[in-house]
């Protein structure tokens, strides 16, 4: 993966969503379609990104039962979409499950979409991790756990903050994904998240794709800071 800026279209309304798109005009980008907008709109909309010329990341986080899993992720893989995620605290088997799914659900002589896994999402700090999910270990390790139980059930990759991407790709090797959320420009608002970086920290930290939702899709002009970002990240 050519290490991709993507753009997370996280919009509260179809139209929104189309004149955010016109703004960039004819320029190919990688969105990140997540579930609001998929709940509301569906599969018409992806396929809507699609015809457009647009990667599409579906960041559904699957998480329930192996066989409920791998029957989703084998309808996901008709969608032509080139990137998915389920949540690693599923497990070994769910996440072996769902790369099943995908793999029989996609098109011969078509490649599958990449599946990764979510380690903690960047709005959980240490905080939260001890007194509301009662684990003590410290988020450095926790967040390795869940990648190298991602590498031993076959996934490619996993959704992490950039601080986590060195010691995940010391233990798990360079060609394991680190997409990685939580982005944000020097002087924006964090919002609900806790582990952000800035673009150029990203890159400095080996992460291989970066996330990035309201710096761009709240900016007074979303392709002047799109490409200011991307500039940034080294794209």
């Amino acid at each position: 993966m050519q290490h991709p800026l993507m753009i997370a279209l996280d919009v509260d309304h179809p139209e929104k969503r189309k004149q955010l798109l016109e703004s960039f005009g004819e320029e190919p980008l990688f969105l990140k379609v997540g579930m609001e907008m998929f709940y509301r709109e569906g599969i018409s909309a992806l396929e809507e990104l699609k015809k457009a010329g647009h990667s599409i990341f579906l960041d559904l986080k699957l998480h329930d039962i192996p066989n409920t899993v791998k029957r989703s992720m084998k309808v996901l893989a008709t969608l032509g979409i080139d990137m998915v995620n389920v949540h690693a605290a599923g497990g070994i088997k769910m996440m072996k499950a769902a790369l099943e799914g995908l793999e029989e659900g996609t098109a011969p002589g078509r490649q599958r979409p990449k599946l990764i896994a979510v380690t903690q999402l960047t709005s959980t700090d240490s905080s939260m991790l001890e007194n509301e999910l009662l684990i003590t270990q410290s988020m450095d390790k926790v967040v390795l756990h869940y990648a190298k139980l991602a590498q031993e059930a076959g996934l490619d990759g996993v959704v992490c903050s950039a601080k986590e991407v060195p010691l995940i790709h010391a233990e798990c090797g360079k060609t394991f994904l680190t997409v990685t959320p939580g982005i944000r420009q020097e002087n924006d608002a964090v919002g609900d998240q806790k582990r952000v970086v800035t673009p150029q920290m990203a890159r400095s930290l080996g992460s291989d794709a970066i996330v990035v939702g309201r710096s761009i899709t709240a900016s007074e002009n979303p392709l002047q800071t799109y490409r200011m970002m991307k500039a940034n990240w080294g794209e």
